[in-house]
């Protein structure tokens, strides 16, 4: 277990060693226990904002109890979803040693799915006994890229207006909350003075959506009888807005399929010119005339024949047992002769001509990757040595005793993280590669069927399939050989 004051940590958190490690506070907390305490300057008894060293995976934060501001009430928070044990497990890519995280990153985190939130503030019930204006704020604490710190402030309610105050103003949208785990919202109301009248922090992944009655806690997170907001929250995954149109087809096909032929008339009608709407017409009613039964004559049906005879109908099993009989005298092409022919070989060449330059492209590629990684790693191991470690260690300002507690453990990760990104975009290279040549001879087959057709004329589609056939081992054959 660790010791250190919050400014220590600090000096980490805004050291190069960031930039070249990773962050190594958090992979230093997953198998070490840390304890941050306030610095002694800290005279009136005030705390720091104890969410950036939580962000850090920091286990123990220790804050001045006789202070409740909102960084105690942040800590109360944090234990009260489960039962105020007084611990709470942190996420798992914050605990696996094989898993990265940056607290201050603006991407999506790898298995965690970000989160849209929107909060609409409607109504206030019973907020204070005395006759002034209320006002409600609503801010949200995580990651940087989730704090957003008064977000929303109502109006002042009118007539000193607080048993029932309503406000019923347009809603405040989270956008993308990376790290809902780490999140947390508040809900606070205050007087038109600035006096506080009560709060309520709920985490992210607590809150549940709709019409929603929430009740308000004193500074020392104790429940208030009476005051209570009454709103209406959204949660939602977050969606980018170049997929927008896909989530709201999918959520709502029938909707999406019945716009879809709105528009299709709506362009018909305005393609269309009067003549094609008439002909269109005309076309439509002898298409129904057509349909009708011609008249008889004599009570005789059109089709009949001589006086004494009657038509013969031909069936259609009849048709297809005379196509059989007439092609069973035709012989069939063999492999011999369709290997012989100039199709074939022409086409043949074409395509080990294009499957030689797809592999000498893929080729050229990955002597480019690695030429590039070889670049890359040399540049680590130079910035790795004994005399960048020293230089980075003479640039902090306080007790480079605790930053070296974080380097030791890393000085040669960056090397490892290295060759495991080029083992990946090598493995990523060669399965397009592969992933190339299939599509290449599935299209192979397909021109080769339709170009064999007019080989042999008695059965163009049995020539066509044998070619396929013989084309179809010779990729497998050239698949065997090459492998993944």
């Amino acid at each position: 277990m660790s010791t250190w004051p919050e400014g220590n940590v600090m000096d980490v958190v805004n050291s190069s060693l960031v930039l070249y490690f990773n962050f190594p506070l958090t992979r230093y907390n997953k198998s070490q226990l840390s304890r941050i305490y306030p610095k002694g300057t800290r005279v009136d008894s005030s705390n720091f904002m104890p969410q950036l060293f939580w962000n850090a995976g920091c286990q123990l934060v220790a804050l001045n109890y006789q202070t409740i501001d909102l960084s105690m009430q942040l800590n109360l928070f944090m234990f009260e979803y489960n039962g105020r044990s007084g611990y709470r497990l942190k996420p798992e890519f914050m605990r696996r040693p094989d898993k990265h995280f940056d607290p201050f990153t603006e991407n999506t985190v790898d298995g965690i799915v970000a989160n849209t939130l929107s909060v609409k503030v409607i109504s206030g019930q019973f907020l204070t006994e005395r006759r002034v204006g209320v006002y409600v704020e609503v801010e949200m604490f995580g990651l940087p890229a989730d704090t957003r710190r008064k977000a929303l402030k109502t109006k002042t309610s009118q007539n000193n207006n607080a048993i029932n105050p309503v406000w019923d103003e347009e809603p405040i949208v989270f956008k993308k909350v990376i790290l809902p785990t780490l999140a947390s919202l508040r809900i606070a109301a205050f007087e038109e003075g600035g006096k506080f009248i009560g709060h309520r922090i709920i985490p992210v992944s607590a809150i549940r959506p709709g019409y929603r009655y929430i009740g308000l806690r004193s500074e020392k997170n104790q429940s208030l009888i009476l005051p209570a907001v009454f709103v209406y929250i959204e949660v939602k995954d977050y969606v980018p807005d170049t997929f927008a149109d896909v989530i709201e087809a999918l959520s709502n096909p029938i909707r999406y399929v019945n716009l879809l032929e709105q528009r299709a008339k709506q362009l018909a009608s305005l393609t269309l010119e009067d003549g094609e709407e008439e002909d269109e017409t005309d076309a439509g009613a002898e298409r129904k005339n057509d349909l009708k039964p011609a008249p008889l004559e004599n009570g005789l049906s059109p089709t009949s024949g001589p006086a004494g005879h009657t038509p013969i109908a031909t069936t259609p099993k009849a048709s297809a047992a005379n196509q059989q009989a007439a092609t069973t005298d035709i012989p069939a092409c063999t492999l011999d002769a369709l290997q012989q022919s100039k199709v074939y070989q022409k086409e043949q060449r074409r395509q080990f001509k294009e499957l030689k330059e797809l592999v000498r492209r893929h080729q050229k590629k990955t002597s480019e990757l690695l030429r590039e990684f070889s670049n890359k790693y040399k540049k680590t191991a130079r910035q790795c040595s004994k005399s960048r470690c020293r230089e980075l260690l003479s640039g902090l300002k306080k007790k480079t005793i605790t930053s070296k507690v974080f380097l030791l453990p890393y000085m040669y990760e960056r090397l490892q993280q290295l060759r495991d990104e080029q083992q990946q975009q090598l493995l990523a290279l060669r399965q397009e590669q592969y992933y190339s040549q299939k599509y290449l001879q599935r299209e192979h087959i397909k021109m080769v069927k339709s170009d064999t057709a007019n080989i042999h004329t008695s059965k163009p589609g049995l020539c066509a399939r044998t070619i396929a056939r013989l084309l179809t081992a010779q990729h497998v054959s050239c698949d065997e050989t090459e492998g993944l």
